[in-house]
Parts: C-alpha cells; sequence; structure tokens
C-alpha cells in the first residue's frame, strides 16, 4: 500500500505509522485523514499486527492541527458533513480499533492532533509536547470528538478551560491531568511506546480486544458497559487463548497465545 503523507513500518509485530508532512507540522488534511483511516484498517485487519503507534515526523510536531484552508469557506452543511466524515472515518475507527493504539505524541498536538491523540488507547509524550484545542480562537469548536474525549479524560472542569481559553499546556501538566500516560525525553519517546507495545504483545489479543470494547462501552451512551463486561468475559472462555492462558498458568509455563 503506498502513501503520500504518512510512512508505514512493520517490526516484531509493531507498526509505526508516521505522519509524514513536516513542512506542515504535520496538519491534518483531508488526504492525510484518508491515508491513515486507510493504514488503520489495513493494521487491524492484519492478525501479525498485535500493536500500534503512530507519531509525527521530526521533532517538533505530533499533528499541529487541521488544515484551515481546506474548509474556511465552507457552509453550515459543508461543516456538519466534514465532522461527521472525520468521526467515522478515523477518530472513532482508531478509538474502537481491536489493535491497541500509542500515541507518541512528539511534539504540538493542536486541535485535531490532539483529537486523534485522545482517540488512541494509550498517550506518551515527550517533555517538549505542548497540547491544546484552539478552535474557539477560528470561532469553531473541536469537531473531531474533542469536547467529548477531553473531559472524559481531564475531568469537565479542565476541559472547559482548556477549551474555552484556548490555551495550550505542557507535558506535565497534561500528565498530572491524566491526559497522556507518560513524560519522556525526544530521544526515549518511541522507545518507551515500544516498551509498551512489547507488553502488549505476550498478552491474549483476543482479551485485549474484547476489553477495549468493555472500556469504550461506559463511554457509549445508551449502552450499559456493564453488561458489555458480562458478555464480552462471556465470550473470553470460548476462545482458544482462554484455554492456552488457564492451561500455562496451571502448568505453571509462558502462555503462548494463538490469538484466536
Amino acid at each position: 500500500m503506498s502513501f503520500e503523507n504518512i510512512l508505514v513500518t512493520t517490526e516484531n509485530n509493531i507498526q509505526t505509522i508516521t505522519i509524514n508532512r513536516p513542512d506542515k507540522l504535520n496538519a491534518l488534511n483531508k488526504k492525510t485523514i484518508d491515508e491513515l483511516s486507510q493504514a488503520f484498517s489495513a493494521a487491524d485487519k492484519d492478525t501479525s499486527i498485535k500493536a500500534i503507534i503512530i507519531t509525527g515526523s521530526g521533532q517538533k510536531a505530533f499533528v499541529a492541527g487541521a488544515d484551515i484552508s481546506e474548509f474556511a469557506s465552507f457552509s453550515v452543511e459543508q461543516g456538519k458533513a466534514l465532522s461527521a466524515e472525520g468521526h467515522k472515518k478515523l477518530f472513532d475507527l482508531v478509538q474502537n480499533l481491536n489493535t491497541p493504539v500509542i500515541a507518541a505524541v512528539n511534539g504540538f498536538a493542536l486541535g485535531g492532533g490532539l483529537e486523534l491523540a485522545m482517540s488512541c488507547h494509550i498517550r506518551v509524550a515527550s517533555d517538549n509536547a505542548k497540547m491544546g484545542l484552539p478552535e474557539v480562537s477560528l470561532g469553531v469548536i473541536p469537531g473531531y470528538g474533542g469536547t467529548q474525549r477531553l473531559a472524559q479524560l481531564v475531568g469537565k472542569g479542565k476541559a472547559m478551560e482548556m477549551i474555552m481559553t484556548a490555551d495550550m499546556i505542557s507535558a506535565n501538566d497534561a500528565l498530572s491531568w491524566g491526559l497522556v500516560n507518560h513524560v519522556v525525553t525526544q530521544e526515549e519517546l518511541l522507545a518507551k511506546c515500544n516498551e509498551i507495545a512489547n507488553k502488549i504483545l505476550s498478552k491474549s489479543s483476543v482479551a485485549i480486544a474484547s476489553a477495549i470494547r468493555a472500556v469504550n462501552a461506559n463511554y457509549t451512551d445508551g449502552v450499559n458497559g456493564y453488561a458489555v463486561e458480562i458478555d464480552e468475559f462471556g465470550k473470553c472462555f470460548g476462545t482458544e487463548d482462554f484455554k492456552e492462558g488457564t492451561s500455562a498458568f496451571l502448568e505453571k509455563r509462558k502462555a503462548n497465545f494463538p490469538g484466536k
């Protein structure tokens, strides 16, 4: 699969997707969103890929926002369609992927960039990272899930402050607020993400996919997360991974999960 705006590499069952528009600080335009959607969908279908790392090229930006020039003249209906399509094509897709996604936030993560990072299951930031949702400065609001996911991660009060002031926060503030899981140096960033990914590799990919669905259910309107947990828990008992995991435990050996 050939791409213009992203780079995709796979090593040891871990796929790394790099947004490669350094001259635009890796801003998300329509083509980049399309390519990311294709790459994530393909990776999720590839059973050999057990974890995905998403990052930006260079050391300045993860994603510095959306490409404003593409929608500056949009009408109300065009704006609604832009948001709805983005949710479906990329941001909701990433959140609901069966394969765990780790965001390596290597610099500015603003607007759509922070929204992409928040769609991921785990976030690791470099110590120079700056995060924010500056949309109200343009007379608009975050439209790719930012108003929802930010409040879920940091709480309503902090989310309201970040969105209404359009201020950026530091990596350390993001860590203390629960917006990111870890902060490391720029040089350590990908190594830390790979360390987490490698821990994931040794676990049951089937159980991990079930856990993602169960956790996400708690944040889905009209869905009883406890009921989803019960259902997913029960389904695990019919998998080969469950048989292998329990057998390995009882036999005091390391499990070798088939991923089925």
